[in-house]
Protein backbone atom coordinates (compact mmCIF):
# COMPACT_ATOMS: atom_id res chain seq x y z
CA UNK A 1 0.00 0.00 0.00
CA UNK A 2 1.19 3.50 -0.88
CA UNK A 3 0.52 6.21 1.68
CA UNK A 4 0.14 9.99 1.39
CA UNK A 5 -0.34 12.31 4.35
CA UNK A 6 -3.08 14.93 4.37
CA UNK A 7 -3.17 17.84 6.79
CA UNK A 8 -6.40 18.47 8.70
CA UNK A 9 -8.45 21.24 7.10
CA UNK A 10 -6.39 21.18 3.89
CA UNK A 11 -7.76 19.49 0.80
CA UNK A 12 -5.84 16.73 -0.96
CA UNK A 13 -6.31 17.20 -4.72
CA UNK A 14 -6.09 14.40 -7.29
CA UNK A 15 -5.99 15.11 -11.01
CA UNK A 16 -7.08 12.18 -13.15
CA UNK A 17 -5.99 11.94 -16.78
CA UNK A 18 -7.29 9.28 -19.12
CA UNK A 19 -6.50 7.74 -22.49
CA UNK A 20 -3.64 9.96 -23.69
CA UNK A 21 -2.87 7.00 -25.99
CA UNK A 22 0.01 8.24 -28.14
CA UNK A 23 2.24 5.93 -30.15
CA UNK A 24 5.98 6.60 -30.11
CA UNK A 25 6.01 8.57 -33.37
CA UNK A 26 3.11 10.81 -32.27
CA UNK A 27 5.04 12.50 -29.47
CA UNK A 28 6.80 14.69 -32.05
CA UNK A 29 3.52 15.74 -33.70
CA UNK A 30 0.78 18.24 -32.74
CA UNK A 31 -0.84 15.43 -30.74
CA UNK A 32 2.15 15.29 -28.42
CA UNK A 33 2.25 19.08 -28.14
CA UNK A 34 -1.46 19.21 -27.24
CA UNK A 35 -1.09 16.52 -24.58
CA UNK A 36 1.79 18.34 -22.88
CA UNK A 37 -0.02 21.68 -23.04
CA UNK A 38 -3.25 20.19 -21.71
CA UNK A 39 -1.65 18.59 -18.67
CA UNK A 40 0.43 21.69 -17.95
CA UNK A 41 -2.69 23.86 -18.07
CA UNK A 42 -4.65 21.55 -15.78
CA UNK A 43 -1.86 21.55 -13.21
CA UNK A 44 -1.58 25.34 -13.33
CA UNK A 45 -5.27 25.74 -12.52
CA UNK A 46 -5.24 23.68 -9.33
CA UNK A 47 -1.91 22.13 -8.47
CA UNK A 48 -2.69 18.55 -7.50
CA UNK A 49 -1.03 16.50 -4.80
CA UNK A 50 -1.28 13.38 -6.95
CA UNK A 51 -1.95 12.63 -10.61
CA UNK A 52 -3.70 9.37 -11.52
CA UNK A 53 -4.00 7.99 -15.04
CA UNK A 54 -6.93 5.70 -15.79
CA UNK A 55 -5.25 3.74 -18.54
CA UNK A 56 -4.13 3.62 -22.15
CA UNK A 57 -0.96 5.63 -21.89
CA UNK A 58 0.03 4.08 -25.22
CA UNK A 59 -0.06 0.71 -26.97
CA UNK A 60 1.54 -2.54 -25.81
CA UNK A 61 5.13 -2.71 -27.01
CA UNK A 62 5.44 1.01 -27.84
CA UNK A 63 8.25 1.30 -25.32
CA UNK A 64 9.57 4.65 -26.54
CA UNK A 65 6.12 6.15 -25.97
CA UNK A 66 6.13 5.06 -22.33
CA UNK A 67 9.49 6.77 -21.95
CA UNK A 68 8.08 9.98 -23.42
CA UNK A 69 5.07 9.76 -21.12
CA UNK A 70 7.34 9.22 -18.11
CA UNK A 71 9.49 12.22 -19.03
CA UNK A 72 6.44 14.46 -19.41
CA UNK A 73 4.99 13.40 -16.06
CA UNK A 74 8.34 13.61 -14.30
CA UNK A 75 8.71 17.20 -15.47
CA UNK A 76 5.73 18.36 -13.43
CA UNK A 77 7.29 17.39 -10.09
CA UNK A 78 4.13 15.70 -8.81
CA UNK A 79 3.71 12.02 -7.82
CA UNK A 80 1.79 10.05 -10.44
CA UNK A 81 0.11 6.66 -10.48
CA UNK A 82 -1.40 4.58 -13.27
CA UNK A 83 -3.66 1.68 -14.07
CA UNK A 84 -3.17 -0.03 -17.39
CA UNK A 85 -5.78 -0.05 -20.13
CA UNK A 86 -6.72 -2.53 -22.81
CA UNK A 87 -4.29 -1.00 -25.31
CA UNK A 88 -1.47 -1.06 -22.77
CA UNK A 89 -2.33 -4.74 -22.23
CA UNK A 90 -2.89 -5.68 -25.87
CA UNK A 91 0.57 -7.25 -26.37
CA UNK A 92 0.55 -9.25 -23.13
CA UNK A 93 1.87 -8.95 -19.58
CA UNK A 94 5.53 -9.17 -20.56
CA UNK A 95 5.19 -5.96 -22.54
CA UNK A 96 3.29 -4.31 -19.67
CA UNK A 97 6.04 -5.34 -17.28
CA UNK A 98 8.63 -3.69 -19.52
CA UNK A 99 6.52 -0.52 -19.64
CA UNK A 100 6.48 -0.53 -15.83
CA UNK A 101 10.28 -0.81 -15.78
CA UNK A 102 10.54 2.18 -18.13
CA UNK A 103 8.17 4.38 -16.14
CA UNK A 104 9.68 3.31 -12.82
CA UNK A 105 12.84 5.21 -13.75
CA UNK A 106 10.90 8.26 -12.59
CA UNK A 107 11.33 8.83 -8.84
CA UNK A 108 7.78 10.21 -8.81
CA UNK A 109 6.19 7.09 -10.30
CA UNK A 110 3.84 5.76 -7.60
CA UNK A 111 2.98 2.17 -8.41
CA UNK A 112 2.86 -1.40 -7.15
CA UNK A 113 2.77 -4.40 -9.46
CA UNK A 114 0.60 -6.48 -7.14
CA UNK A 115 -0.19 -10.16 -7.53
CA UNK A 116 0.59 -11.25 -11.09
CA UNK A 117 -2.36 -13.67 -11.03
CA UNK A 118 -4.63 -10.62 -11.11
CA UNK A 119 -2.80 -8.70 -13.84
CA UNK A 120 -0.28 -5.91 -13.34
CA UNK A 121 -1.07 -2.95 -11.14
CA UNK A 122 -3.69 -3.85 -8.54
CA UNK A 123 -2.80 -1.74 -5.53
CA UNK A 124 -4.05 0.78 -2.99
CA UNK A 125 -3.21 4.42 -2.32
CA UNK A 126 -4.15 5.52 1.19
CA UNK A 127 -4.58 9.24 1.90
CA UNK A 128 -4.23 9.53 5.66
CA UNK A 129 -4.81 12.21 8.26
CA UNK A 130 -3.48 11.73 11.79
CA UNK A 131 -2.77 8.09 10.95
CA UNK A 132 -6.33 7.34 9.79
CA UNK A 133 -7.18 6.76 6.10
CA UNK A 134 -9.67 9.42 4.98
CA UNK A 135 -9.57 8.21 1.36
CA UNK A 136 -8.41 4.94 -0.15
CA UNK A 137 -7.90 4.80 -3.90
CA UNK A 138 -8.12 1.30 -5.37
CA UNK A 139 -6.20 1.05 -8.64
CA UNK A 140 -7.34 -2.06 -10.52
CA UNK A 141 -6.36 -3.66 -13.84
CA UNK A 142 -9.26 -4.49 -16.20
CA UNK A 143 -7.00 -6.31 -18.70
CA UNK A 144 -7.69 -6.33 -22.47
CA UNK A 145 -10.35 -8.72 -23.77
CA UNK A 146 -12.07 -11.90 -22.60
CA UNK A 147 -14.22 -14.50 -24.38
CA UNK A 148 -18.01 -14.30 -24.17
CA UNK A 149 -19.78 -17.67 -23.89
CA UNK A 150 -23.27 -18.76 -24.90
CA UNK A 151 -25.65 -20.69 -22.66
CA UNK A 152 -24.04 -23.97 -23.74
CA UNK A 153 -20.59 -22.86 -22.67
CA UNK A 154 -19.27 -22.30 -26.18
CA UNK A 155 -17.37 -19.14 -27.06
CA UNK A 156 -19.79 -16.92 -28.95
CA UNK A 157 -17.92 -13.65 -29.06
CA UNK A 158 -15.14 -11.59 -27.52
CA UNK A 159 -15.78 -8.79 -25.06
CA UNK A 160 -13.78 -6.05 -23.41
CA UNK A 161 -11.84 -6.85 -20.27
CA UNK A 162 -13.26 -6.97 -16.77
CA UNK A 163 -12.32 -7.51 -13.15
CA UNK A 164 -11.81 -11.17 -12.30
CA UNK A 165 -13.18 -13.08 -9.27
CA UNK A 166 -9.78 -13.05 -7.52
CA UNK A 167 -9.67 -9.27 -7.97
CA UNK A 168 -13.11 -8.89 -6.41
CA UNK A 169 -11.91 -10.96 -3.45
CA UNK A 170 -8.73 -8.85 -3.19
CA UNK A 171 -10.78 -5.64 -3.22
CA UNK A 172 -13.17 -6.91 -0.55
CA UNK A 173 -10.38 -8.08 1.75
CA UNK A 174 -8.45 -4.83 1.51
CA UNK A 175 -11.47 -2.53 1.62
CA UNK A 176 -12.63 -4.30 4.80
CA UNK A 177 -9.13 -3.96 6.29
CA UNK A 178 -9.09 -0.23 5.57
CA UNK A 179 -12.59 0.06 7.00
CA UNK A 180 -11.35 -1.43 10.28
CA UNK A 181 -8.64 1.26 10.29
CA UNK A 182 -11.35 3.92 10.18
CA UNK A 183 -11.70 4.46 6.43
CA UNK A 184 -15.23 5.48 5.46
CA UNK A 185 -14.69 6.71 1.91
CA UNK A 186 -12.84 5.18 -1.02
CA UNK A 187 -12.51 5.51 -4.78
CA UNK A 188 -12.11 2.82 -7.43
CA UNK A 189 -10.13 3.67 -10.57
CA UNK A 190 -10.25 1.31 -13.52
CA UNK A 191 -9.78 1.68 -17.26
CA UNK A 192 -12.67 -0.36 -18.62
CA UNK A 193 -16.00 0.45 -16.93
CA UNK A 194 -17.58 -2.13 -14.67
CA UNK A 195 -20.92 -3.46 -15.88
CA UNK A 196 -22.92 -1.26 -13.48
CA UNK A 197 -22.08 1.80 -15.59
CA UNK A 198 -24.79 0.50 -17.92
CA UNK A 199 -27.31 0.18 -15.09
CA UNK A 200 -26.50 3.66 -13.79
CA UNK A 201 -27.12 5.31 -17.15
CA UNK A 202 -30.31 3.34 -17.80
CA UNK A 203 -31.66 4.37 -14.41
CA UNK A 204 -30.69 8.04 -14.72
CA UNK A 205 -31.29 9.04 -18.36
CA UNK A 206 -34.81 10.26 -19.07
CA UNK A 207 -34.84 9.26 -22.74
CA UNK A 208 -36.37 12.53 -23.89
CA UNK A 209 -34.02 12.53 -26.88
CA UNK A 210 -31.21 10.55 -28.44
CA UNK A 211 -28.50 10.53 -25.77
CA UNK A 212 -25.88 11.31 -28.44
CA UNK A 213 -27.63 14.57 -29.36
CA UNK A 214 -27.31 16.29 -25.97
CA UNK A 215 -25.24 19.45 -26.06
CA UNK A 216 -22.31 19.26 -23.68
CA UNK A 217 -23.04 22.70 -22.22
CA UNK A 218 -26.66 21.75 -21.56
CA UNK A 219 -25.99 18.30 -20.13
CA UNK A 220 -26.94 19.23 -16.55
CA UNK A 221 -30.44 20.24 -17.68
CA UNK A 222 -32.89 18.34 -15.42
CA UNK A 223 -35.03 17.35 -18.43
CA UNK A 224 -32.40 14.81 -19.44
CA UNK A 225 -32.39 13.03 -16.09
CA UNK A 226 -35.04 11.06 -14.22
CA UNK A 227 -36.32 12.08 -10.82
CA UNK A 228 -33.75 11.14 -8.20
CA UNK A 229 -30.91 11.70 -10.68
CA UNK A 230 -31.32 15.42 -11.39
CA UNK A 231 -27.81 16.15 -10.11
CA UNK A 232 -26.36 14.11 -13.00
CA UNK A 233 -24.46 15.77 -15.84
CA UNK A 234 -22.28 14.95 -18.80
CA UNK A 235 -22.89 13.09 -22.03
CA UNK A 236 -22.75 9.65 -23.64
CA UNK A 237 -21.73 9.89 -27.26
CA UNK A 238 -20.80 6.23 -27.65
CA UNK A 239 -21.70 2.86 -26.20
CA UNK A 240 -20.56 1.76 -22.74
CA UNK A 241 -17.59 -0.50 -23.38
CA UNK A 242 -17.84 -2.87 -20.44
CA UNK A 243 -17.77 -6.65 -20.62
CA UNK A 244 -21.33 -7.62 -21.71
CA UNK A 245 -22.09 -9.63 -18.57
CA UNK A 246 -22.12 -8.42 -14.98
CA UNK A 247 -18.80 -9.26 -13.33
CA UNK A 248 -20.30 -8.64 -9.87
CA UNK A 249 -18.06 -5.79 -8.74
CA UNK A 250 -20.89 -3.42 -7.83
CA UNK A 251 -22.46 -6.02 -5.55
CA UNK A 252 -19.16 -6.29 -3.67
CA UNK A 253 -18.84 -2.51 -3.50
CA UNK A 254 -22.31 -2.19 -1.97
CA UNK A 255 -21.60 -5.02 0.46
CA UNK A 256 -18.48 -3.34 1.85
CA UNK A 257 -20.05 0.12 1.70
CA UNK A 258 -17.01 2.39 1.62
CA UNK A 259 -16.48 3.05 -2.10
CA UNK A 260 -18.51 6.14 -2.97
CA UNK A 261 -16.77 7.06 -6.26
CA UNK A 262 -15.82 5.05 -9.35
CA UNK A 263 -13.69 6.59 -12.10
CA UNK A 264 -13.13 5.00 -15.49
CA UNK A 265 -11.82 5.79 -18.96
CA UNK A 266 -11.85 3.68 -22.15
CA UNK A 267 -14.81 5.33 -23.90
CA UNK A 268 -13.27 8.58 -25.09
CA UNK A 269 -16.41 10.57 -25.81
CA UNK A 270 -18.41 9.72 -22.70
CA UNK A 271 -18.06 11.93 -19.64
CA UNK A 272 -21.22 11.52 -17.61
CA UNK A 273 -21.30 11.73 -13.81
CA UNK A 274 -24.22 9.89 -12.20
CA UNK A 275 -24.93 9.09 -8.55
CA UNK A 276 -26.51 5.63 -8.53
CA UNK A 277 -27.40 3.62 -5.43
CA UNK A 278 -25.15 5.81 -3.29
CA UNK A 279 -22.10 5.61 -5.57
CA UNK A 280 -20.98 8.28 -8.04
CA UNK A 281 -20.12 6.80 -11.44
CA UNK A 282 -17.64 9.03 -13.27
CA UNK A 283 -16.45 8.82 -16.85
CA UNK A 284 -13.13 10.68 -16.66
CA UNK A 285 -12.56 13.43 -19.21
CA UNK A 286 -10.22 12.32 -21.99
CA UNK A 287 -6.81 13.95 -22.15
CA UNK A 288 -5.48 14.81 -25.61
CA UNK A 289 -6.35 13.68 -29.12
CA UNK A 290 -4.77 10.22 -29.04
CA UNK A 291 -6.59 7.49 -31.02
CA UNK A 292 -9.95 9.31 -31.29
CA UNK A 293 -11.46 12.26 -29.47
CA UNK A 294 -13.94 15.13 -29.50
CA UNK A 295 -12.38 18.60 -29.54
CA UNK A 296 -14.87 19.94 -26.99
CA UNK A 297 -14.06 17.13 -24.52
CA UNK A 298 -10.35 17.60 -23.88
CA UNK A 299 -9.03 17.97 -20.34
CA UNK A 300 -8.96 16.12 -17.05
CA UNK A 301 -10.98 15.34 -13.94
CA UNK A 302 -10.24 16.73 -10.47
CA UNK A 303 -11.14 14.80 -7.32
CA UNK A 304 -10.96 16.90 -4.16
CA UNK A 305 -10.55 15.00 -0.90
CA UNK A 306 -11.51 16.76 2.32
CA UNK A 307 -11.34 15.64 5.92
CA UNK A 308 -14.22 13.18 5.37
CA UNK A 309 -13.33 11.86 1.92
CA UNK A 310 -14.23 13.01 -1.59
CA UNK A 311 -16.14 16.29 -1.47
CA UNK A 312 -15.98 17.43 -5.11
CA UNK A 313 -15.56 15.94 -8.57
CA UNK A 314 -15.24 18.24 -11.55
CA UNK A 315 -14.21 18.07 -15.16
CA UNK A 316 -11.82 20.79 -16.32
CA UNK A 317 -11.79 21.48 -20.04
CA UNK A 318 -8.79 22.73 -22.02
CA UNK A 319 -9.38 24.19 -25.47
CA UNK A 320 -7.22 22.57 -28.17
Amino acid sequence: MITFTKKAGKDFVILNLTDPQLASREWATPAGELLRRTVKELISRSKPDLITVSGDMSYGGEFEAYGHFRDMMDGFGIPWAVVFGNHDNQAGQDKVSTAVDIMAKSPLFTFERGDGEMGIGNYMISVEQDGVPVETVFMMDTHDRFPVYDKDGNQADEGWGKLLPNQLAWYKENAEAQKKRGNRDSTLITHIPIYAYRDAFCAAFSGVCDDKEIDLNDSANPKYWNEGYRDSYGIKREGIGSYPEDEGMFDVIKEVGTTKTIITGHDHINNYVIKYEGVTFVYALKTGMGCYWAEDMNGGTFITVGDDGVKEIRHEYVKP
